[in-house]
């Protein structure tokens, strides 16, 4: 009789993930403002006393719980000696990085295979 030969099956490719879904401003916003007061070594007492909130509060802002308006994160800013621009700079470099779509590393990653070649 013959012997059986097993046969190898090409592996299943994985079902096609979803994105992960975008961040959202108000938590990147939580993290850069959490990082510059960490950078500081100040307590939220002490930053939100500077900026005329509550330190609950800016404990809320900072874990991206609460979407603080425009004079909030001014004031904010400025309890943490940084302007307004700069630091929603830094949030939107933040969500840019976070959120490149696959198309966009497809892309540059075929650019720089054509350099190379």
């Amino acid at each position: 009789m013959a012997d059986i030969v097993p046969i190898s099956r090409a592996p299943r490719p994985a079902p096609p993930r979803q994105s992960d879904p975008e961040p959202l401003w108000r938590h990147l916003l939580g993290e850069q403002l959490r990082r510059r007061r960490h950078d500081r070594e100040e307590t939220l007492t002490e930053t939100a006393e500077k900026a005329g909130v509550s330190p609950q509060y800016l404990s809320e802002v900072e874990r991206g719980r609460k979407e603080p308006s425009s004079e909030m994160i001014a004031a904010i800013a400025g309890a943490l000696d940084t302007s307004l621009i700069e630091l929603t700079s830094a949030v939107a470099d933040e969500l840019r990085a976070a959120s490149t779509p696959a198309s966009a590393v497809v892309s540059a990653a075929l650019g720089a295979f054509t350099l190379a070649a």
